[in-house]
């Protein structure tokens, strides 16, 4: 008789969570995002979508794996936090099947140096120092392909590149990736290599311009943070909605003034 009742109350109790799903307020996005910067520039459009008749609800998460499972679990509309790359390796790891609905700005990752101002004044056997974050080695290698310092091997993957994936190094650039990000800036202001390489984010957060770097990741970057949807939502008109007020000039503008350059709009 106790478990009949235990059961009967788990049965009830799912009635009632599938209840308040399906009660969600049709003109209601509820998006997930970590909170800097994404959560504040959705705070920031937030007026606009409620101009649309549209109300946005914003949940902050502090985690990156959290939000693709909220997002998976219907728990949100949307998410935004991720760039393609991890949200591939998450759909992967977890048999996710979530896609982007769009770009909207990258933090772009750039190489500092004391000792020059262009890559054209690299020494040879010049010493770059990384991160040990994997992400972040793909980065730095195409940084330095697209600039024609290095070339990589045919069909390197950017997301999965390693070091071993260099064809031809002239310069006999020596590279250091032992690093933890947080640690990048101290060894730029120490001058500890030729070139260092650091994320906008710890950048703005020891006080460097990133618009000062020898050289920022482009915008065309697959690093770029995107709206992420499940498979079949990415045409909703309020995930379109969203992405508009997002892509807007004034929007754009707003982003780049708030973070002197450190979050790149992405058209």
């Amino acid at each position: 008789m106790k478990k009949f009742k235990l059961l009967f109350l788990l049965f009830f109790v799912g009635i009632l969570l599938v209840g308040c799903k399906e009660s969600r307020p049709k003109n209601r996005l509820v998006v997930g995002a970590t909170s800097v910067p994404h959560a504040e520039i959705l705070k920031h459009v937030k007026p606009e979508l409620k101009k649309q008749g549209i109300d946005l609800e914003i949940k902050v998460f502090n985690d990156y794996v959290l939000p693709n499972a909220a997002l998976d679990a219907k728990e949100l509309d949307a998410n935004y936090y991720q760039h393609i790359p991890y949200m591939n390796k998450s759909n992967k790891d977890n048999g996710y099947h979530i896609v982007s609905a769009g770009k909207i700005h990258l933090e772009p990752l750039g190489l500092y140096s004391k000792r020059i101002s262009d890559l054209s004044q690299l020494k040879d056997k010049a010493t770059v120092l990384v991160s040990s974050s994997r992400a972040d080695w793909g980065r730095v290698l195409s940084i330095l392909a697209e600039n024609n310092v290095l070339t990589l091997k045919p069909g390197t993957n950017i997301e999965t590149a390693s070091f071993k994936d260099i064809k031809d190094n002239p310069k006999k650039l020596k590279f250091k990736y032992s690093f933890d990000p947080k640690l990048m800036p101290e060894l730029y202001k120490n001058n500890e290599g030729d070139l260092i390489a650091i994320n906008s984010n710890f950048a703005v957060e020891a006080g460097l311009n990133p618009q000062k770097a020898v050289v920022l990741e482009p915008t065309d970057s697959p690093y770029a943070n995107v709206v992420a949807v499940n498979r079949g939502h990415k045409d909703d008109k309020k995930i379109k909605a969203l992405l508009k007020v997002l892509k807007k000039k004034e929007t754009q503008d707003w982003i780049l003034k708030k973070w002197h350059y450190a979050v790149l709009p992405v058209k």
